[in-house]
């Protein structure tokens, strides 16, 4: 046992852990998106703004450049370029124009990053001035270009603009400006580390808040997994899912077992109820028919007069036997109504008419009275059949114990949200104490005057049974020497029944004097 077990928990994996890792991956995967985003955002900025560092530093170097009218040598690139480098300051206090100041602190801000190399080649395309040593690669154009070069498999962005007289327009030269990118890879580098930190730090807390989050959700599951474990190990168990205060599904989940669980041992005390009582009640008539027999076998089937009286005591009580049994299955019929006719309608006058008119034809030794002070026709959730036994059960009871006033009243009448139904007798009455048990199983007012009258104390628990399992219930008024009202209330439909939700119940007459036939004689 212990093998199965652990094989068919074997590769398990909890809801939290799952939880936890499938929000990681989607909490990973926006993460993922929402920090490339960012990062090609920052770098294209990045790249703008070097970009238009290079402009600059292009404009700048055209603007100091383009006063000769004839192509550049190396004095005269050095005589505009150098000397604002080396000597910006001397020349300005030595009197040089503001623009010229201008174009020096330019140039010395653009010249002294360490990312930025300046050339300038004549028009033969020669190198007549470079700001820094380190190898370039010269690129023409014709006009003024910024573009994006891989030199030694590093990325560079390059600037080349043809220098063109301010005088004549003719071409005196090229200035070329290489941004290595070295401050662009140093930051980015920083950036994508911020980035990796973070969408690790994220995935981490996103972990532990899925897996905190789903223990916290999965708490009432672990409450309900709990309850039916100890229902299973002990089916006689009174344990339920407490009050999960959490007002969803699981909650409902809960309340749903609860109430499974509850109907559950219903129907287990129903099946230990019926077991009982059935070998209680049996136990009589099975010893008087035994005692007749082995009366019988050892003398009594010589004497013709025994014979005969043990025969005919052995059958009623054989027939007593088949109606204990038959009214002990309707008991248990009644006690799942809920599972098998709990959507069935019937129109209320048309069985309350039909009784009545059935015990009018069958004992007219009787005063029957019909009050009917309904205006219209009344529909209840309930199986017509078990209406008539229901009805049958009382009229039947109230004909028993009549006396001397052979009478009985009936009446149909409707409150509020429910129809009531009331028969009354004149009997012999119930007395104060007796009320209270007339609706348990095999209770009998007068034990020995019920025996004589064929009843084993069951009609009016299947009367009570099936009233209650139809969300309705039964009352008795009674005084000794005056007789008993027996009164139903069933709740009434607000909604009336359409034909095809009445298609199926039985109207035509014979199925209903069939019923009723069958259910006089469960009550006998």
């Amino acid at each position: 046992m212990s093998f199965s077990k652990s094989t068919g928990t074997k590769g398990r994996r909890s809801l939290k852990w799952k939880w936890a890792f499938f929000t990681s991956l989607g909490v990973l995967a926006i993460v993922l998106i929402f920090s490339v985003v960012l990062f090609n955002r920052f770098t294209n900025v990045l790249l703008q703004q070097e970009k238009i560092h290079i402009d600059n530093t292009l404009t700048t170097v055209s603007s100091r450049l383009s006063n000769y009218d004839s192509p550049l040598s190396k004095k005269d690139v050095d005589h505009y370029l150098q000397p604002s480098i080396t000597k910006g300051e001397s020349a300005a206090t030595n009197g040089q124009s503001d623009s010229d100041n201008i174009y020096s602190d330019s140039l010395i801000v653009n010249f002294s990053r360490d990312n930025i190399l300046v050339n300038v080649y004549g028009t033969d395309k020669k190198l007549l001035f470079k700001s820094r040593n380190d190898p370039v690669t010269f690129h023409s154009a014709d006009k003024r270009k910024i573009m994006t070069t891989t030199f030694r498999g590093k990325k560079e962005l390059v600037g080349i603009e043809p220098l063109l007289s301010k005088k004549n327009g003719s071409l005196i030269g090229y200035a070329q400006v290489t941004d290595k990118l070295g401050d662009y890879r140093r930051t980015t580098g920083k950036l994508l580390a911020i980035l990796a930190i973070l969408v690790i730090i994220s995935v981490i807390v996103a972990m532990m808040f899925a897996y905190l989050l789903a223990a916290e959700m999965l708490r009432p599951i672990n409450e309900i997994q709990d309850t039916i474990n100890k229902v299973k190990t002990d089916p006689d168990s009174d344990a339920r899912v407490p009050d999960l205060k959490t007002n969803d599904e699981l909650a409902d989940l809960g309340d749903l077992l609860n109430s499974m669980l509850d109907q559950t041992h219903r129907y287990i005390d129903q099946q230990q109820q019926f077991v009982e009582d059935v070998s209680h009640e049996l136990r009589t008539p099975v010893a008087v028919i035994q005692g007749h027999i082995e009366m019988l076998l050892r003398w009594g089937k010589d004497d013709p007069e025994v014979l005969s009286e043990s025969l005919k005591a052995s059958l009623q009580e054989t027939k007593r036997m088949k109606s204990l049994v038959t009214e002990m299955l309707d008991l248990s019929r009644a006690e799942q109504i809920e599972i098998n006719y709990g959507e069935e309608i019937t129109n209320v006058n048309e069985v309350f008419a039909q009784v009545y008119n059935d015990f009018k034809m069958i004992h007219p030794d009787f005063t029957f009275t019909f009050d009917d002070d309904t205006d219209k026709s009344i529909y209840v959730k309930i199986y017509r059949n078990h209406l008539e036994q229901v009805l049958v059960i009382l009229l039947d009871n109230a004909i028993k114990y009549s006396t001397k006033r052979k009478e009985v009243h009936l009446s149909l009448s409707t409150s509020m949200s429910k129809v009531n139904i009331a028969v009354q007798d004149f009997g012999e009455g119930i007395s104060e104490e007796d009320k209270q048990k007339v609706f348990n199983r095999f209770y009998r007012v007068d034990k020995a005057r019920s025996r004589d009258k064929g009843g084993n104390g069951l009609g009016l628990s299947i009367a009570h049974r099936l009233i209650e399992a139809y969300h309705g219930n039964i009352s008795i008024e009674s005084s000794l020497g005056y007789g008993s009202i027996f009164q139903i209330n069933l709740p009434i439909m607000t909604d009336m029944p359409t034909e095809d939700e009445l298609g199926d119940q039985p109207k035509d007459k014979e199925s209903s004097e069939s019923a009723n036939d069958s259910n006089s004689k469960s009550i006998k």
